[in-house]
């Protein structure tokens, strides 16, 4: 056993001879869990509340409370909103991406804040909520739109004119690279520490991206206090890791799932994604600390304390995908604060809060190299030894749909012409399998931990999906519309211009939904998960339009050069799901579940299918799980409320306990984002944000509020 494996593996072993409380209760301290300050419900991330008004024997018993629709939804468009709670107040966000403020008794509107000033909002907008700081009378919110921090008045909505620049902060600035050429924005909220905000990014996934440096902001003026650099500079810790000078060109590894916060220890648990391009790093050799990172970090001044590489030199585009959960696990008698991730590949890591050694013990086994011409692979890989994985990871023969024949021999016909290895399988030109998919196993909705029993609770998808590699055409000369369309769209848009819908839509046509000058304006300023094209300037980004309107190539234009030093030989075919003829997925159900784990034992204490398809279930065919976005929530009532599943819009309440469902109800849309609960004069409410528009589905824009019937 080599040393690493050996320190790993006796971790556990030496924090159960450190602790010195004998048998240590579990419990929640009086007085705490009440509120739903912060997204996630408190710093700590963990999605639990202690009320308990609304409880296993009277949930049956949830009515309507209050609806509140925003007036924003339009086709595709999201709501991913965990909203939070202070004083009376309900502060959440809309499709198009305005702040609201209702009567969280009520919900009526108190106020709303446009970032977008009457323009036109083109394409989905993502955005998972907001933060919150006081100082006495001074309460401010906090939240991003485009490329801007904005601090808004708490009481009012208007923007806090000594903030930054107006009440505004680009985000843009500080970064290294010409602001003008930068795609950055935050789809989930930051962290408040002190007189800190404490904020990660969403950037490009392609070439050239932003950094997703980590950066603490001033909560009163906006002024910038430190930054933890994720793809570090010379003399940093982990520059080794990547090539000699990829801190000016590389980009991503960016922390964009969200944090928590010791408040009492002062560390901030950031978790990141990969690095960019995520599905081809010739021209990033190494590891690539700190993408693919837990990283504990000094709250105060931006020191780094620890971390944890979960995926090194990820070209699978493993991003953590939900921010880490502080909580408390039970070892020898003892009670340890500990931090729990979760992942896209469907496993839970735990460190101990401090130290960040592991909880459990941690495997590094050997995985394989890559075909593909110029990319070196890690040699190997981190697994978790518990908890088990929540998700299945090796798409099998045994395990191809059975739901008609012709389906499974389709599926067969298509499995046996790619490449089937399990975790890490390499990306290649003939394609290979990622399963669980690109968008997990474990998602942004992230895991709700109770702190009564030690269990943790996550959602997971189990769809499969294939990632296949195609050669990039090179660039010679100036480039054409149509040579630039090939290298900044076709990986997602693919190279017929068939995109892969409705995730990923098709641009076939595309002029008769859009005109030039605004096909112009979202190529620019991005749309989604597709980042914006800015640094191809006004020419290229008209190139590109034009060719997308007329179907014909536009001539030579003017490119920027390029700011990175390897050409990139190749990108990926589209995000391919893998389906049968039918469109349903590939693999035999369940393709959706809710798993509980004793983070104690380490063990999975149960596990349901999640969700149903409509008209599956009318044809027999129930309880296939489906996919699912947005998170749990767990509550001192014995309850666990989750929306999610995409289908069949429902919004569930079940026995912590056991998973048994006890109370579900159809909402507006889909409710993919995660509930909160709070009280108002004694009254427990449930809300959700019913927003849709995932996958092709409906879309929304309405908060629904649940309570119990109020008593004569």
């Amino acid at each position: 056993m080599s040393r690493t494996k050996f320190l790993f593996a006796l971790a556990p072993l030496l924090l159960q001879l450190a602790a010195d409380s004998p048998n240590q209760p579990r419990g929640v301290p009086t007085g705490r869990y009440r509120d739903w300050k912060v997204y996630g419900g408190g710093p700590d991330n963990i999605r639990y509340s202690a009320l308990d008004q609304i409880n296993r024997d009277n949930v049956g018993g949830l009515e309507i409370a209050w609806t509140f629709d925003t007036g924003d939804a339009f086709p595709d468009s999201e709501m991913q909103c965990n909203p939070i709670f202070i004083h009376g107040v309900l502060f959440a966000t809309t499709p198009k991406l305005r702040v609201i403020a209702l009567d969280a008794a009520t919900g009526k509107l108190r106020w709303s804040f446009d970032p977008n000033e009457g323009r036109k909002v083109y394409g989905k907008l993502r955005n998972r909520g907001v933060a919150y700081w006081e100082d006495g009378e001074d309460q401010r919110v906090y939240f991003v739109a485009r490329h801007y921090l904005y601090a808004l008045e708490a009481q009012t909505g208007k923007a806090v004119s000594s903030f930054g620049d107006s009440g505004s902060v680009d985000l843009r600035q500080g970064l290294g690279r010409p602001p003008q050429d930068i795609f950055i924005t935050a789809s989930s909220p930051g962290v408040v520490y002190k007189d800190l905000l404490i904020l990660g990014s969403l950037v490009s996934e392609t070439l050239p991206s932003a950094p997703g440096y980590i950066r603490a902001y001033d909560v009163r003026t906006g002024k910038l206090r430190w930054t933890f650099h994720t793809i570090p500079h010379p003399g940093e810790f982990g520059y080794e890791t990547w090539p000699k000078d990829a801190w000016k060109y590389s980009g991503g590894a960016n922390s964009w799932a969200g944090m928590s916060v010791d408040q009492e220890r002062g560390l901030v648990f950031a978790s990141t994604g990969s690095a960019a391009f995520d599905f081809y790093g010739a021209n990033r050799h190494g590891d690539n600390l700190f993408a693919n990172s837990v990283i504990a970090l000094k709250a105060e001044t931006g020191e780094r304390v620890w971390h944890f590489q979960a995926v090194r030199h990820d070209v699978w585009d493993r991003d953590f995908p939900a921010p880490p959960s502080l909580v408390t696990v039970k070892r020898n008698g003892h009670l340890v604060d500990a931090v729990v991730q979760i992942t896209k590949s469907g496993h839970v890591f735990v460190f101990e809060r401090e130290s960040g050694k592991p909880l459990f013990p941690i495997e590094y086994r050997p995985v394989p190299p890559s075909e593909v011409e110029g990319e070196i692979l890690a040699k190997n890989q981190p697994f978790p030894l518990k908890p088990p994985p929540f998700a299945r990871q090796v798409f099998t023969e045994e395990m191809v749909t059975k739901r008609t024949p012709e389906a499974r021999q389709a599926v067969l016909d298509r499995l046996r012409k790619v490449h089937t290895g399990g975790p890490f399988e390499p990306p290649s030109l003939e394609g290979a399998v990622v399963f669980p998919g690109f968008d997990g196993g474990g998602e942004w909705g992230g895991a709700a931990f109770d702190p009564e029993t030690g269990l943790l609770y996550m959602n997971s998808n189990e769809m499969a999906w294939i990632l296949r590699l195609v050669g990039q055409p090179k660039a010679k000369g100036r480039p054409s519309g149509r040579n630039l369309y090939l290298r900044k769209c076709a990986s997602c848009h693919r190279q017929d211009l068939g995109g892969t819908p409705p995730e990923v839509p098709s641009l076939v046509r595309i002029g008769d939904k859009y005109t030039e000058s605004e096909i112009a304006t979202i190529i620019r300023s991005g749309s989604g998960r597709m980042p914006g094209f800015a640094y191809l300037k006004k020419a290229g980004v008209q190139a590109i339009a034009r060719h997308l309107v007329s179907g014909k190539d536009s001539g030579l234009v003017t490119e920027t050069k390029s700011l990175f030093p390897l050409e990139q030989k190749y990108t990926m075919d589209g995000y391919n799901k893998f389906l049968d003829p039918d469109g349903y997925p590939a693999v035999e159900p369940p393709w959706g579940t809710l798993n509980a784990i004793n983070l104690d034992t380490g063990e999975i204490a149960w596990k349901i299918p999640l969700g149903e398809f409509p008209e599956l279930a009318a044809r027999g065919i129930r309880n296939t799980g489906s996919e699912n976005y947005g998170g749990p929530l767990v509550t001192a009532g014995g309850l666990l409320f989750i929306g999610a599943t995409i289908h069949d819009k429902k919004f569930r309440a079940l026995d912590k306990a056991t998973g048994k469902l006890l109370w579900e109800t159809a909402l507006p849309a889909a409710g993919n984002a995660t509930p909160a609960t709070y009280e108002v004069d004694g009254r427990q409410f449930v809300v959700i944000a019913a927003g849709g528009g995932k996958w092709g589905a409906p879309s929304g824009g309405t908060y629904v509020a649940f309570a119990l019937k109020r008593s004569n």
